[in-house]
């Protein structure tokens, strides 16, 4: 790489909080932005990791980085709990110091007819999807408007502009949490704050993992999903992630990157 190549790319010196860290999108996340020198908080919930069959994925991802020298920390906070998102960042920012990029990956997404949608379940979601948004944000953007800088990233979903049936709730909120993104862009940019949608499609991650019992079946899925007829990786998302957090991506905001394989077209 060469060196203006590197500068305007380079993540060196930054720190970074990961919601929804250890698995999948925020994983990977991870291992790139600390491969360009960032400072990393992984945040994750163990009861997550532990249902979704990875007990241990945060401890290996924080192992791993140290290992290649990186400066990261992990906090496990579960985000269904009120005012946790307040939490989350004050932790991150007693381990690193004041947040310079956040990146929103973490989410629960529940399958369910709409009309069998019940009160627990519409709770949990808006809790967690929305709520624990909310709270994040309000916590880390004073330090950014501090600092007059800072990007924020939020992992979105095609779903958002295309609803799948079993996922109405999400979707909505995936919407809803956009629309948030972009009321911050507008306030904020003069702060020197960025603030950005990557809305995926079907992307190879354990949330899916069940999916890939019948291989078979997987194959028709991807060759269904979009005109590539692939599933997407979460280092594809990571990549895009790391351009918008990067001097590069330092006049890109309130935008929705759709990264689906033309799933939209």
């Amino acid at each position: 790489m060469n060196t203006s190549l590197y500068d305007a790319l380079s993540l060196d010196g930054r720190r970074v909080l990961i919601t929804g860290g250890s698995l999948g999108i925020g994983r990977a996340i991870a291992q790139l932005f600390a491969r360009r020198g960032a400072d990393i908080v992984i945040h994750h919930a163990s009861s997550v990791d532990t249902a979704m069959g990875y007990p241990d994925a945060a401890a290996q991802l924080h192992d791993e980085l140290r290992s290649k020298g990186a400066c990261v920390a992990r906090i496990d906070v579960d985000l269904a709990q009120p005012g946790s998102g307040g939490r989350v960042v004050g932790d991150a920012m007693a381990a690193l110091g004041d947040i310079d990029i956040f990146v929103h990956a973490a989410s629960v997404q529940v399958r369910e007819a709409f009309d069998n949608i019940g009160a627990e379940t519409l709770g949990k979601q808006v809790r967690i999807d929305f709520d624990a948004t909310v709270e994040l944000l309000q916590s880390i953007i004073p330090v950014m408007v501090r600092q007059r800088f800072g990007r924020i990233v939020a992992i979105g979903s095609v779903n958002q502009v295309r609803p799948h049936p079993e996922l109405s709730i999400y979707a909505a909120l995936k919407a809803a949490q956009h629309n948030l993104v972009i009321g911050i862009a507008k306030q904020h940019a003069a702060s020197g704050i960025t603030a950005n949608t990557i809305s995926p499609g079907l992307i190879r991650t354990p949330r899916n993992d069940f999916r890939r019992k019948d291989m078979d079946e997987w194959a028709r899925i991807e060759k269904s999903a979009n005109p590539m007829g692939r599933a997407g990786t979460p280092e594809e998302v990571a990549e895009v992630a790391a351009l918008l957090a990067a001097p590069a991506g330092a006049f890109i905001t309130g935008a929705d990157i759709a990264m689906d394989g033309g799933g939209r077209l």
